[in-house]
């Protein structure tokens, strides 16, 4: 009698542990799902938007504005010969949708400011009505191998900044990562507006208050096929 007991126990235990694994795949899969369709609220930030990067081809941009974007940034140019091939066909897309539109170039540290910045206005016409240029800064190891100093940095970056304001006409938004300000400590040299990245939880590394805030980098979006950086602007 003891023995079944035992036995009974253990089937019983076996049960428990499967229902309670499986439970646990449930709301690990309940949180990823909810992870990819989460926004800030509107009540709290009322102007959103998305970044479209080079290889997002296929957006559609009427979707994208229906589904409660306000303003797209397109990844223009990077370093000093990369550039967006399909930047003037998303720009006119989705300016047709309804969106108002800005233009991002990634900063190769390792690189020149000046052939950057004649990489960047090759792509980006000067247009009153684009929204601020915007410059990210991030550490790639790969494409930087060796990093310059951080005055050497500066200086670079500084004749960057200047030079897009000068074709813009508006003062740049510096998209500025974690990694990179740890190394260069960029919010306290250069007095821009900051675009700082963190899913889901408003970062603070940036020491300064931020403009804006890349807050889920794969929002699951009906107007793309891939996942969307969805942005958000403080008001």
């Amino acid at each position: 009698m003891a023995r079944a007991k035992r036995s009974t126990t253990r089937v019983v235990r076996r049960r428990l542990f499967a229902a309670g694994g499986l439970l646990a795949l449930v709301l690990i899969g309940t949180a990823w799902w909810e992870a990819g369709e989460w926004r800030p609220t509107r009540a709290r930030f009322p102007v959103q938007g998305a970044e479209i990067g080079s290889g997002d081809s296929a957006v559609n941009f009427a979707a994208l504005k229906a589904s409660g974007a306000d303003f797209v940034y397109l990844d223009a140019s990077e370093g000093t010969t990369q550039r967006n091939a399909g930047f003037e066909e998303h720009l006119a897309a989705a300016r047709e949708a309804g969106l108002q539109v800005g233009a991002l170039h990634r900063f190769d540290p390792c690189l020149g400011a000046d052939p950057q910045a004649g990489n960047f206005v090759t792509v980006v016409p000067r247009d009153a009505k684009l929204l601020p240029p915007a410059i990210e800064l991030a550490i790639d190891d790969e494409a930087c191998a060796a990093p310059p100093a951080e005055a050497a940095m500066q200086s670079e970056l500084t004749t960057l900044v200047n030079q897009l304001e000068a074709h813009s006409g508006k003062p740049a938004i510096l998209k500025l990562s974690r990694g990179f300000e740890a190394r260069y400590h960029v919010s306290a040299m250069i007095d821009r507006n900051l675009w700082v990245t963190g899913a889901y939880l408003a970062p603070g590394y940036a020491g300064r208050p931020w403009v804006m805030w890349s807050a889920n980098p794969r929002l699951r979006s009906p107007a793309a096929a891939g996942r969307l950086h969805w942005v958000v602007v403080r008001p």
